[in-house]
């Protein structure tokens, strides 16, 4: 049976960056991708928005790796040419109490060590004569990136140190090993790879792809729930130079106005949970009718918005760990200190912010497999 030293399960860009941290460490590694390109999954359908990091809760992974994240990306994209603007970002309130909340995302922002600055409506009304609000907070480190570029400059650089991004290379499970015996990796062919190091970065496949670890008690794998966010793309151009969200609400951060680096504004993600139990079952398909609530919600911030300039785009599914009941889960990143196996990883819950954490993500979980030998 061959052996290398390192599997990373998902060349998404959280797979990609754990890849290129562990192959620039001196292992030699193999990232297995079931599809036949990089970012095919969860990273081909988010917003490209590099987030601040002023929403999570101090002391939060999402918090710290966040803001780690964010200036790793903004190192590589500078060092790697790749496109990328940091146009900031107002999140704005409409009521007394949406400023209320403002206020405490302000504290929570200055606790994450994010610069934010409050604007009064006037102010904002300065930097952005279309939109209406009662007082913004603006986040001057958030940005917007290319992230299929941002993932093919992490590809060129776990390939520049010695690694490798496998395609069309499904993992089925795998025999975890103990007591300085390698892990056993089962390829969906019925092949074989032993490696020292596994770690498992298969976004919505994650849960269900550790049940099938033998060795990995049962209790320590989540249940996963699907969060289908639809993203409409406007007609024509919009009147913004600047992001623009809605105060937040949990773990939903509402309807919410993007750029992409040409310019084109789109709308989203919203937010329904799917009744669905594998992500083979999952629909794709925006459905126009939620269009109405688009219009209802945007038009909360800029009442300008002409009828009939929304157009379905997209959609993308977040690999939550808790229901639409529980409060919104961290990022779980389960490495030995947590189940005892040595050189074994588990990434569950890797939603938002994940792209912009990617590189924190690759930097902690090189540090943990460290520590652990």
């Amino acid at each position: 049976m061959d052996q290398v030293d390192a599997i990373v399960v998902g060349a998404g860009v959280v797979g990609l960056a754990v890849g290129r941290a562990l192959a620039q460490s001196g292992l030699e590694t193999i990232v297995a991708e079931a599809q036949s390109g990089i970012g095919q999954g969860v990273s081909s359908r988010n917003s490209e928005v590099i987030h601040g990091g002023l929403y999570y809760a101090p002391g939060s992974q999402k918090a710290r790796l966040c803001v780690r994240g964010k200036q790793l990306l903004y190192e590589l994209c500078a060092s790697h040419g790749v496109s990328h603007r940091n146009c900031g970002k107002l999140t704005v309130a409409q009521s007394d109490a949406e400023v209320a909340a403002l206020r405490n995302l302000q504290d929570r922002a200055r606790a994450n060590g994010v610069p934010v600055q409050w604007l009064s409506a006037a102010e904002a009304r300065e930097i952005e004569p279309a939109l209406h609000c009662v007082g913004a907070l603006s986040s001057p480190t958030t940005g917007i990136v290319d992230s299929h570029g941002f993932m093919l400059a992490l590809q060129g650089d776990l390939e520049r140190a010695g690694g490798m991004v496998a395609f069309g290379s499904r993992v089925d499970g795998a025999v975890l090993g103990r007591g300085g015996q390698p892990h056993v990796i089962r390829m969906a062919d019925g092949s074989e790879l032993a490696a020292r190091v596994l770690v498992n970065s298969a976004a919505l496949h994650a849960c269900a792809l550790a049940r099938r670890f033998e060795g990995l008690p049962a209790n320590l794998v989540p249940q996963e729930y699907f969060a289908k966010g639809n993203y409409y793309t406007l007609a024509g151009k919009a009147p913004f130079t600047h992001l623009i969200y809605p105060a937040p609400a949990d773990a939903w951060l509402g309807v919410h106005l993007t750029l992409d680096l040409g310019g084109q504004a789109k709308f989203g993600p919203d937010l329904e949970w799917l009744d669905v139990t594998r992500p083979e079952q999952i629909d794709y398909t925006v459905d126009p009718r939620r269009a109405d609530h688009f219009y209802a919600e945007v038009r909360r911030y800029w009442p300008a918005l002409p009828d009939g300039v929304l157009q379905p785009s997209y959609s993308g599914v977040r690999p939550k760990i808790h229901s639409p009941q529980q409060p919104a889960a961290d990022f779980r990143i389960d490495g030995p200190q947590v189940h005892g196996i040595p050189g074994l990883v588990n990434l569950f819950g890797i939603e938002s912010p994940g792209l912009t954490s990617s590189m924190a993500i690759g930097e902690d979980v090189l540090a943990m497999l460290e520590v652990a030998t």
